[in-house]
C-alpha cells in the first residue's frame, strides 16, 4: 500500500479492482442464521422502518442485491407480482453465512473506498496547494519577465529618442546650410552679371582701345571662377537634397519604430499591473493558440540596433556634408574675393594707364596744336617773303628790258648788264627755294594736322575708355556683394 499524501500516482489514480461478486453455494449457510428474521416474507424487509432514505431513491428501483438476482428478476418493484410464500423456496436460497460474508466483504470495500477517499482528499488539498504555489510561481516568473521585457523596450525606447533628437538636430543643421548654400548661389548672380555687363561694356571700346588687356584677362578668369563656384555649389546642393531625404527616411524609420515601442511599453506595462482582481480580466478561449508575432527577441533588438545604425551612418554622412559644404562656401567665397581683387587691381592698372595716355596725348595735341600755329606763321612768313622777292625781280627784269632798247653799240653787255642778269637768276632762285620751302611748310602743316586729328582721336578713345572702364565698370563693381552674403549667411 502507497503512503498517504502521496502524488497522482497514488491508489486513487490506479484503484484497486472490485472484489468479484461471489455468492457462495447454497449448502454453506450456518443453521444458526435460519432464524434471525421472524418474517419470511423478502419484501417486507426492503422497508423496514430503521433504513435511510439517503442514496435510496435510485436503488428503490434498482435493489443493492440486484447483482445477486437472474435477469428475469432485474424490473421494478411496481411490476413484481405478489409473493407468495414458499417455505421450500425460502430454505433453499442463501444461509447466514452467504450474508454475513456479504457484510463483510461491503464492510471491507467500504473500508477501502474510505481509505482511498481519504488519501485521495489529502493528496488532492497537496496538489491543490503544490498547484496554486507553482501557479504563482509561474504568474511571478511572467510578472518578470515581463517587467524584463518593458526594461528592454525602455532601453530600446530610450536610445531611440536619444538618436532621433540628435538625428532631428542635424537634420536641422543640414537644412540650414542647404538654405545658405541656395541664399550664396543667389548672391553669385549678381557678381556674374557685373563681370559679364563688364565684359559687354568694354566691347564698346574703340580703335587701338579695343584690346585684349590685363583687365579683360581678369574679368573672363572671374566670370570662369563664379561659374565653377555655381557649378560645386549645385552638385553640393544635390548632395544636400538626397542626403536630407535620407536623414527624413531614417528619421521616419526611427519615429515609426518609437511608436511601436512606445504601445508595446504601455501594452506590457499594462501586462505587467495586471493582477488576479484587476479590471477588465476576462477569459480568450483559443488565445494562447495565437502566435501574430513576426519576430524573435534577437530580430526584435537587431531590428532597432538597425534602425539606430543606419541613423548615425546617415548622420555622420550628413555631418561630413554639412562640414564640406561649409567649407565649400568659405572656399568660393575666398576665391571670389581674391579675383574681385584681382579685377579691381587690373582695372586700377588699366585706368591709370590709360589717364597716364590721355594726358599725354593732351601734351602731344598742345604742342602739336603750338607747332601748327607756329608753321602757320612760317607759311605766311614765306608767302610774304616771295612777295617780297617778286618786287625785286621786277624792277630787274623791267632794268634788263629798258636797256635792250639801246641803240647800236650801246647794246653792250657790260658789268651793269651782267649784275642785272644774275640778280634775276638770284631772286628766281630765292623765289623757286621759297616756293619749295612753302610746299614743305604746306605738307608739314597737313602732317601736323593729321597728327592733331589721330591725337584728338585717340584723346576720344582714351576718354572713351576711362569712361567705360571708371565710371561704369567700377561703379558697378562696387556692389560686389559681403564675404557674410557670400556664405550665405544674409
Amino acid at each position: 500500500m502507497e503512503c498517504l499524501g502521496s502524488t497522482l500516482t497514488a491508489t486513487y489514480a490506479h484503484p484497486r479492482p472490485t472484489p468479484t461478486n461471489f455468492l457462495p453455494a447454497i449448502s454453506t449457510i450456518t443453521s444458526s442464521y435460519r432464524n434471525r428474521f421472524p418474517h419470511s416474507n423478502f419484501t417486507h424487509s426492503l422497508s423496514l422502518p430503521w433504513r435511510p432514505s439517503t442514496y435510496y431513491k435510485v436503488a428503490s428501483n434498482l435493489p443493492t442485491l440486484a447483482p445477486y438476482c437472474t435477469r428475469s428478476q432485474r424490473v421494478s418493484e411496481s411490476t413484481i407480482p405478489p409473493f407468495v410464500s414458499n417455505r421450500t423456496t425460502l430454505f433453499t436460497r442463501y444461509t447466514p453465512d452467504d450474508w454475513y460474508r456479504s457484510n463483510l466483504t461491503n464492510y471491507q470495500e467500504s473500508n477501502t473506498s474510505r481509505h482511498n477517499s481519504e488519501r485521495l482528499r489529502v493528496d488532492t488539498s497537496r496538489l491543490i496547494q503544490d498547484k496554486y504555489q507553482q501557479t504563482r510561481k509561474t504568474q511571478t516568473d511572467s510578472t518578470q519577465n515581463l517587467g524584463e521585457r518593458v526594461n528592454d523596450i525602455g532601453f530600446w525606447k530610450s536610445e531611440i529618442i536619444h538618436e532621433l533628437d540628435e538625428m532631428i538636430g542635424e537634420t536641422n543643421a543640414l537644412t540650414d546650410v542647404k538654405k545658405r548654400l541656395e541664399r550664396a548661389l543667389v548672391e553669385m548672380e549678381a557678381p556674374l552679371q557685373v563681370a559679364r555687363e563688364c565684359l559687354f561694356h568694354r566691347e564698346k571700346r574703340m580703335g587701338i582701345d579695343l584690346v585684349h588687356d590685363e583687365a579683360e584677362k581678369e574679368l573672363l578668369t572671374e566670370v570662369d571662377a563664379i561659374l565653377c563656384c555655381q557649378e560645386r555649389m549645385r552638385l553640393h546642393l544635390d548632395k544636400a537634397i538626397a542626403q536630407l531625404a535620407s536623414d527624413r527616411a531614417a528619421q521616419h524609420e526611427l519615429e515609426k519604430d518609437l511608436s511601436d515601442k512606445q504601445t508595446a511599453y504601455r501594452i506590457d506595462d499594462k501586462c505587467q499591473h495586471l493582477r488576479n482582481t484587476s479590471e477588465g480580466v476576462s477569459f480568450f478561449r483559443g488565445v494562447e493558440r495565437v502566435d501574430a508575432t513576426i519576430s524573435v527577441p534577437e530580430s526584435w533588438a537587431k531590428f532597432t540596433d538597425d534602425n539606430i545604425l543606419r541613423s548615425q551612418s546617415e548622420r555622420a554622412a550628413s555631418a561630413k556634408l554639412r562640414d564640406d559644404t561649409e567649407n565649400l562656401l568659405v572656399v568660393t567665397a575666398n576665391e571670389m574675393w581674391n579675383q574681385f581683387n584681382k579685377v579691381n587691381l587690373a582695372f586700377t592698372n588699366r585706368i591709370a594707364e590709360t589717364a597716364d595716355a590721355k594726358n599725354k596725348i593732351q601734351i602731344h595735341l598742345a604742342k602739336t596744336l603750338q607747332e601748327i600755329f607756329q608753321t602757320e606763321m612760317t607759311i605766311e612768313s614765306i608767302k610774304k617773303a616771295i612777295r617780297d622777292k617778286t618786287a625785286f625781280l621786277k624792277v630787274a627784269q623791267t632794268r634788263l628790258d629798258e636797256r635792250t632798247r639801246r641803240p647800236n653799240i650801246e647794246l653792250c653787255r657790260d658789268t651793269a648788264q651782267l649784275r642785272l642778269v644774275n640778280e634775276v637768276y638770284e631772286v628766281d632762285d630765292t623765289i623757286q627755294t621759297l616756293q619749295q620751302r612753302l610746299r614743305d611748310a604746306e605738307d608739314t602743316l597737313q602732317s601736323l594736322v593729321h597728327t592733331k586729328a589721330t591725337l584728338e582721336h585717340d584723346l576720344a578713345v582714351k576718354a572713351n575708355t576711362l569712361y567705360i572702364d571708371q565710371e561704369k565698370c567700377m561703379s558697378m563693381r562696387k556692389s560686389f556683394p559681403t564675404t557674410l552674403r557670400l556664405v550665405g549667411f544674409c
